[in-house]
């Protein structure tokens, strides 16, 4: 049995409208596909933003650091008590993964910086994406090929990456779309998609983005089910089975 933590990097209010919109919070909806990947994962959830502190990780096998819908990034003081569950996590040598802001969370934290990005917001589907060379042989991308496509939803992004981390994908919206730094005790893998979201779930919550197409939004949520719908999206349809979509969760809970 893995025993994961999950860092919930919203706060109560956050977690409360997602849970009245799509029935869970952040760090639930996590803890869902994780249990999908492997059904024996026991997982905890915590959540700085309302008070709670990093657990004992002594029999901890990894901590997985969630998105986040917060106004602010992980530069601003504000995220203050999510750097520091990082930092806990860091110093006791547990293995991480972060996705969206989890990654721009450990650029920050590592020395990075996340800013805005300069090519706007990627919604929906995080699309073409690349692998680096370091990519192409890195154990968390295995399995993924040139070209996939992942749900997401992002206003941030890594802008300078720490010193030692390494890209391993990228496309033309976001340079690292996926990175890892492993040095000084530390081992955290990074995505700055979301593959733990279901397609029903990100064609529905994209319905509500102001100028969204809804046409897009109707056919984000059964691409995985329906090819001409993938087609339409220019995706591989093969790239929206749940089994692919959460290739780097899996890779990353058989590497524990």
């Amino acid at each position: 049995m893995r025993r994961i933590v999950i860092v919930d990097s919203d706060p109560a209010e956050i977690n409360a409208s997602k849970r009245k919109l799509y029935g869970l919070s952040t760090g639930e909806a996590f803890a869902t596909a994780l249990a999908e990947a492997d059904p024996s994962c026991a997982t905890a959830i915590i959540c700085p933003y309302d008070g709670d502190a990093i657990l004992d990780l002594d029999d901890v096998n990894g901590v997985v650091f969630t998105g986040s819908a917060v106004e602010w990034n992980t530069q601003d003081t504000r995220a203050a008590p999510l750097a520091h569950a990082m930092r806990a996590v860091f110093a006791q040598g547990v293995p991480s993964f972060g996705s969206c802001n989890g990654l721009h969370l450990a650029a920050s934290v590592l020395g990075g910086i996340s800013d805005v990005s300069a090519n706007g917001r990627e919604i929906g589907l995080a699309k073409d994406i690349k692998l680096t060379q370091a990519g192409r042989v890195h154990p968390m991308m295995a399995d993924r090929v040139d070209g996939y496509a992942v749900p997401c939803v992002h206003r941030d992004e890594v802008v300078r990456l720490p010193e030692g981390a390494v890209v391993l994908a990228g496309n033309a919206h976001t340079a690292v779309q996926a990175m890892e730094y492993a040095q000084g005790g530390i081992r955290f893998w990074g995505v700055q998609y979301h593959p733990e979201y279901t397609l029903p779930f990100i064609g529905q919550r994209v319905r509500a983005w102001p100028d969204f197409d809804a046409t897009v939004a109707a056919d984000l949520q059964i691409a995985h089910t329906d090819p001409d719908a993938a087609n339409r999206l220019a995706v591989r349809y093969e790239d929206m089975q749940t089994s692919a979509r959460m290739t780097e969760i899996k890779n990353w809970l058989a590497s524990l």
